[in-house]
């Protein structure tokens, strides 16, 4: 808009000298001049027609979900169809997305592409925190000392006491932690050495979407569903749009998601099919294009397939969603699961029974033996590390751009997939970066990585005011302004976070913008305080 106003502006002006110069000049040069100036103007207007219906017509695809890599919808050919390299041959016939932006964090400790049967975990959790938008203080129905299956209720919410909240594993509750103002922190059940599942009547083929839409409520796996925008947990009365699935993860250590899906792809299959029951619309599967070889996740029916190629954070779903079809401005409801989630879907449906069972990373350069393990959702972290000396590490749950440091006493999220160890960064260092003596990862091509390396915790400086420069939009891989969103979020301007695109962002889509911002600036935590403004203004 402001660009046309300039171009408007620029043409009164030329029409302003044009007058002038044609009072002054000879009857012949002032036409010549005259004819010039009017030309000019008939193809500058021109180019503003043709650019303002460019730009609608790009709007009007990406709103309609069918712009992307191989779809420019616009009239102008794009810079990276003229230069860029083709696809691989093996995309060849399939849709792609090449992402130009975003950054490879290069660490060590990734886990051996092999599944370790030994490491057991005994202790396992369900923490109220993992599912953003409950009350702190839910309906707990059980009490230390209670034996419950695998699928029993623990506890729901007073607000949306249909969705039930189960246990993850069969066993004793052997504690109910609370932490700041009373709130209920997790609930311990110290698992029994044969694992009973809760039998289910799964509903029958042709049940109707509000039967299945109540079995998954009643089941306790329906928390398993997230919703977009906000990220939380998906509303039964709304129906979505589209459902989105992300088979890979480009995190920073993230475990091998073909491991996850080894000798369950039927069970995977399954999930897909009950989630097209779920949506009049597509369930759109995200696959992994940077590598050649063919996997299980390819072979899925029932869903669309859409190959990505780029950096982190190419694999995750809020930024596949983006290139697909955007949630918009908030009009629209979306949901989105993980690997494991649809596994767990699956697994109900087709066997009858609840189970959280995921294989998981241990990761991390101060671990001896990085490796994959095979356990249960909210497993004891420190059971799962026994046999490790880790001293002035850190222990997080999830990768080290969104998880949250939980110590060998905490347990696995719920939606988490991997524990990561780094060690502390609590050493000074002399004249920190003027000289980097030390290797790290940054976005910044003055100090170049070219190996793995045993990152610390050592964030280089702290926060300060905001810096304006193009760092977010060197690895944020989506049309939106991240840092003049987080300003308006910081004060609560409520146009300004709806123009800006708060609905597109969750917090692991701004997790790299963070690692990257040179202000050191929280920006996960001013996002997820945005959404919670957002939700709370209805």
């Amino acid at each position: 808009m402001k660009s046309l106003k300039r171009l408007i502006g620029s043409l009164a002006l030329m029409a302003l000298v044009n007058l002038s110069f044609q009072s002054q000049a000879s009857a012949g040069g002032g036409n010549m001049l005259f004819y010039g100036l009017a030309a000019v103007a008939l193809l500058i207007f021109f180019f503003i027609v043709i650019s303002v219906a460019d730009n609608f017509m790009v709007i009007e695809s990406n709103e309609s979900g069918i712009n992307g890599e191989k779809a420019n919808m616009g009239l102008y050919p794009r810079l990276n169809e003229l230069f860029s390299k083709k696809a691989p041959a093996y995309l060849d016939g399939k849709h792609s997305y090449k992402l130009n932006k975003g950054f490879d964090i290069p660490l060590e400790g990734v886990a051996a592409k092999s599944i370790d049967t030994d490491v057991q975990a005994v202790r396992f959790a369900i923490m109220p925190p993992d599912f953003p938008g409950l009350m702190p203080i839910p309906k707990v129905v059980v009490e230390v000392g209670d034996i419950v299956k695998a699928g029993d209720v623990v506890f729901y919410d007073k607000k949306m006491d249909r969705i039930k909240f189960v246990s993850p594993v069969g066993g004793e509750v052997i504690e109910i932690n609370r932490g700041l103002k009373r709130s209920i922190a997790s609930i311990v059940i110290l698992a029994g050495k044969e694992q009973e599942s809760r039998s289910y009547d799964v509903p029958a083929a042709n049940a109707t979407r509000e039967e299945l839409v109540e079995f998954l409520l009643g089941s306790g796996a329906w928390p398993a569903i997230r919703q977009r925008p906000y990220n939380v947990i998906a509303d039964p009365e709304v129906t979505p749009r589209d459902i989105f699935v992300s088979t890979f993860d480009s995190a920073p250590l993230a475990p091998d998601s073909k491991l996850q899906l080894a000798g369950r792809e039927d069970v995977f299959q399954a999930g897909i099919d009950l989630l097209n029951r779920l949506t009049p619309g597509i369930v759109y599967l995200g696959l992994d294009g940077r590598e050649p070889a063919e996997t299980g996740f390819s072979r899925v029916n029932g869903a669309e397939h859409r190959y990505f190629m780029g950096k982190h954070p190419v694999g995750n779903v809020g930024v596949q969603m983006h290139h697909i079809h955007p949630v918009g401005n908030g009009e629209n409801t979306v949901w989105t699961l993980d690997v494991n989630s649809v596994i767990l879907l699956g697994e109900l449906f087709k066997n009858g029974r609840y189970s959280t069972e995921r294989v998981i990373a241990l990761a991390g350069a101060p671990l001896s033996n990085p490796r994959h393990v095979r356990t249960y959702a909210g497993a004891n972290i420190g059971d799962l590390l026994k046999g490790e000396t880790l001293e002035n590490a850190r222990v997080i749950s999830g990768d080290v751009l969104t998880g949250d440091a939980v110590g060998t006493d905490g347990y696995l999220g719920f939606f988490d997939d991997q524990i990561t160890v780094l060690a502390e960064g609590n050493e000074a260092e002399i004249f920190g970066w003027l000289l980097p003596l030390k290797p790290r990862a940054s976005v910044s091509a003055t100090i170049p990585t070219f190996s793995d390396f045993a990152a610390t915790t050592n964030t280089h400086g702290e926060k300060r005011a905001f810096v304006v420069n193009n760092v977010y939009e060197q690895v944020m891989p989506m049309d939106v302004y991240t840092q003049q969103l987080m300003k308006s979020i910081m004060v609560n301007d409520f146009e300004s976070m709806e123009g800006l695109g708060i609905y597109e962002l969750v917090e692991e889509d701004v997790a790299l913008a963070e690692f990257a911002c040179v202000s050191k600036q929280p920006l996960q935590r001013i996002l997820r305080e945005g959404l919670d403004t957002m939700i709370a203004q209805g």
